[in-house]
């Protein structure tokens, strides 16, 4: 109405101070609600959001019985077959200090890749501000925190998902049975293992204290069926790990191995079994120039026929191990295994990276009275000094002496099985004896 009367730039600037002072209060007038939004994935879907997981927890539990939408995932015991978390679009009211407050469930856009993956968003009354931000936030966070523990149950992840979804990895439930009561190696060795983790588990502040990131590597090396699977699987059962298992050939990029570690969680063993045989990650590098081999070493493998063409090389899966991106999250365990320790590449293998080495060998007779109490409940038998005195001499695993120990059929007992396995060192002695005297 004023605009013929007056020169627009003065009107213009007395209209722009009336926005800039009123508009705030006019639109809070309109709409007195407040919006947090807790997303899946943070950074860019870098690393899984911790809060988001801690307020699916307390969701889960507190508000889920009134959803008419839910998700369901096994539970942890079979009392508890399922948990039941929020469906898509699904809203919830929660009480708190008097307040109530309103969460929706908001599933990934259909195109994921530029999704932060799943949100939650809290709704909210603006003269409940300081309420929820001070109190029922880190309220909800530390519920959630303590469900987690209570309901937790380790995982198995694989790197099965792609680029463009949530996340590389999926995962099933890990129920290895396999612990350090029950893993047959020299027992010595099997309590100094167990020593370091509990070093590595309680070094949160050491670790602070002297610069390095808060994780380990292991190398397991030594024959195949010496039990460096089984190691890795009471490795996570005695620390209540989740295991991250990594098909190298199926990583196509060192980002994506990269953003494969970044979306890790913190207690967690990373592996990747038979490392020899992943890539060529075994060619020797050279200090000084650089030569046409080592060059040749840092070039990709040629992939396989059926597998995806991979371009990691040897500096990522370095970089990977204990470069700056390994530091996120901390408290984190690698594990190489190989059969053949010394075709590995010794910047792969250097303490910093593998900090501890740790050879599975052949079956000693410690490691064989433990596998005769598990197989055939028994502490001693007239045959056992037999079996020590041949152990001293032949070569065999600890998956062939448990097969051996194994009752196949109804008749078989104690001194069937053992007199088998006596049977079967005495081969094994003979033949390398025959080898021994070729080599002469």
């Amino acid at each position: 109405m004023l605009r013929p009367y007056l020169p627009h730039q003065l009107l213009d600037h007395f209209a722009g101070r009336f926005l800039r002072r009123h508009a705030r209060p006019l639109a809070a007038l309109l709409d007195p609600y407040l919006t947090v939004t807790v997303a899946e994935y943070d950074g860019e879907k870098m690393k899984r959001g911790e809060v988001y997981e801690q307020a699916k927890a307390y969701l889960s539990h507190r508000c889920a019985g009134r959803a008419r939408k839910l998700r369901a995932e096994p539970g942890r015991t079979k009392r508890d077959l399922f948990v039941l978390s929020l469906g898509d679009h699904e809203e919830v009211a929660d009480e708190f200090g008097g307040a109530t407050v309103w969460w929706h469930s908001v599933p990934a856009p259909s195109r994921q890749y530029h999704s932060c993956g799943r949100t939650y968003r809290l709704v909210f009354h603006q003269r409940y501000r300081e309420l929820v931000l001070d109190s029922y936030l880190p309220h909800v966070c530390s519920e959630g925190r303590a469900l987690m523990a209570t309901n937790r149950r380790r995982k198995l992840y694989t790197n099965a998902g792609d680029r463009y979804s949530g996340s590389m990895w999926k995962h099933v439930v890990f129920e290895h049975p396999s612990t350090f009561d029950t893993l047959a190696m020299d027992p010595a060795k099997k309590r100094e293992v167990m020593d370091d983790l509990d070093a590595f588990r309680r070094g949160k502040e050491y670790y602070a204290r002297i610069g390095r990131a808060w994780k380990r590597g292991y190398l397991l090396y030594g024959p195949p069926g010496t039990g460096k699977s089984t190691m890795i699987a009471a490795m996570a059962n005695y620390l209540d790990y989740d295991i991250y298992d990594i098909e190298l050939t199926s990583v196509s990029t060192n980002a994506d191995l990269r953003r494969m570690l970044t979306d890790t969680n913190r207690k967690s063993i990373t592996v990747i079994e038979d490392i020899d045989c992943s890539l060529d990650l075994t060619g020797t590098r050279h200090s000084g120039s650089t030569t046409k081999k080592n060059k040749k070493a840092e070039q990709p493998a040629e992939t396989p026929p059926g597998i995806a063409a991979s371009r990691v090389t040897l500096s990522g899966l370095l970089n990977f191990i204990d470069g700056l991106w390994s530091a996120c999250g901390g408290e984190r365990i690698i594990v190489f295994t190989t059969n053949h320790a010394e075709r590995l590449d010794p910047a792969l293998v250097r303490r910093g990276r593998m900090d501890k080495h740790i050879e599975m060998s052949y079956c000693c007779f410690e490691a064989f009275r433990l596998l005769a109490r598990n197989y055939l409940a028994v502490d001693a038998h007239p045959l056992f000094d037999d079996v020590r005195a041949l152990l001293r001499e032949a070569d065999i695993t600890p998956a062939d002496v448990a097969e051996l120990l194994t009752p196949k059929h109804a008749g078989d007992d104690a001194d069937s099985c053992l007199a088998a396995l006596v049977e079967a060192l005495t081969t094994v002695k003979a033949k390398k004896k025959a080898r021994g005297a070729r080599l002469e």
